[in-house]
């Protein structure tokens, strides 16, 4: 296939299709970008209810997303404008507590375990003893077990899971420690916790998921001669060798690249036509999924919880956001529960009325809500199983590409795992490769 004149499709506008088109956009290289829906973001976008800018997801970012802050800096979306960058703290609304100071790593982190509030002595000298033989093993585990046998091998119990290390897994990678791979775990921990101390810091957004970085992205792809093209989808992929180009649908357009960042079931759709990528369609056919639930209950002005960012835990909330410490809407409380559970069986109204009686246990007095609004992604991120097939970015035909926080990497499906397969599949395709 030619490479002469470059002219590159991304099917999907999520925060992998985005981080492409930015990347190609500013080498100079011809690109369109088709998204099927009439918002920016994906799996991690603006949803406007009640006349507010709400989240389908309340996602939050660390220190060590150094990609995606990178890309938001690149695009005028400036991070210290947007999130709120507070050091690493975890608060529980039954009075666990742990909260790193300011302090070089990894001095940080054991002065956050050994001050930890809710541990025994015992408890907070495993948890670095936990560290100290992760950091050892260089974070290798080998061969790969789940998150509950890791933890289990290593005397990590009671308090120390409850409110320490499962909220971390399930936050990371959206899957129960019972079934969540300990090699990714283990990645995470060790680019959040033991580099650079403003590396797990935890940065809040202070806006909505699409203002974030899809929409400033999208501005900065057409001020450089690229287009993104919302409510426009794409059904079928299909190479014409006579043309030596991509064709998507019955689109006069050729392409010499695609770029798939859509989710993974759609891409696994729009592979189907395509002869000869059997290993990139079964990879995919064996995920299994996790869903991510968001509850908003719109509260009087006067109710606020005691920090922006509150845990919980015996319940069906995991985590509570202040959106009025956040984002500027008073009185708005964003609950936040990750991976499968018996929350799934409610319908809205039991959801939410669930919810209400779980925050008014801790904060006193609470009237009823003015309006709740249930926001559930039911395949919201692939089940990070232990020793699990990702697909590659390349394809076997040339000038296909796959992004997005399912495709190869050692971390889970996060923000940043997303805007890293974009960059490194726009890197390819302006290779020539």
């Amino acid at each position: 296939m030619s490479r002469t004149s470059p002219n590159m499709a991304i099917i999907g506008a999520g925060w992998a299709g985005m981080a492409a088109a930015v990347e190609l956009a500013e080498r100079g290289i011809l690109v369109t970008v088709f998204e099927a829906s009439r918002s920016l973001g994906g799996r991690a976008r603006r949803v406007d209810a009640e006349g507010i800018a709400l989240d389908n997801g309340q996602h939050i970012l660390i220190g060590a997303y150094a990609e995606t802050l990178a890309q938001m800096r690149r695009v005028g979306a400036d991070p210290d404008r947007l999130l709120q960058r507070r050091p690493l703290q975890l608060r529980y609304a039954g009075g666990f507590s742990l909260a790193a100071p300011r302090w070089p790593a990894p001095l940080h982190l054991a002065a956050a375990l050994l001050g930890a509030r809710g541990l025994s002595l015992g408890e907070r000298m495993s948890a670095i003893a936990f560290m100290h033989a992760l950091k050892r093993a260089t974070f290798r585990i080998a061969p790969d077990i789940t998150v509950s046998k890791l933890l289990e091998k290593h005397g990590q119990r009671g308090a120390l899971v409850a409110y320490l290390w499962e909220p971390l897994c399930v936050s990371a990678l959206n899957t129960p420690i019972t079934s969540a791979s300990a090699q990714v775990f283990t990645s995470v921990l060790r680019d959040s916790l033991t580099g650079r101390r403003e590396n797990s810091d935890m940065l809040l957004p202070q806006v909505d998921l699409s203002a974030l970085f899809p929409e400033p992205a999208s501005a900065y792809v057409e001020a450089h001669g690229g287009q993104v093209k919302l409510g426009e989808a794409v059904r079928t992929v299909r190479l014409a060798p006579d043309e030596e180009a991509w064709r998507l649908d019955d689109r006069p357009q050729r392409f010499t690249h695609v770029i798939l960042a859509t989710g993974p079931h759609h891409a696994a759709a729009l592979l189907e036509g395509i002869p000869g990528l059997e290993t990139e369609r079964a990879a995919i056919a064996a995920f299994d999924y996790q869903p991510i639930y968001t509850c908003y209950l719109q509260y009087p002005a006067g109710v606020t919880l005691p920090f922006p960012m509150l845990g919980f835990t015996g319940g069906v909330i995991q985590w509570a956001f202040d959106r009025g410490a956040l984002s500027g809407y008073p009185g708005l409380i964003a609950a936040v529960i990750s991976a499968s559970g018996a929350h799934q069986a409610l319908t809205q109204d039991a959801f939410g009325a669930a919810v209400h009686a779980e925050l008014s246990q801790h904060i006193p007095a609470l009237p009823p809500p003015l309006w709740q609004r249930v926001i559930a992604e039911k395949r919201a991120t692939f089940a990070c199983h232990p020793s699990m097939s990702r697909p590659a970015h390349r394809t076997s035909q040339p000038g296909l590409l796959l992004a997005g926080d399912y495709t190869e990497s050692p971390y889970p499906a996060t923000l940043e795992t997303a805007v890293r397969s974009g960059l490194a599949c726009a890197r390819i395709a302006a290779s020539g490769a």
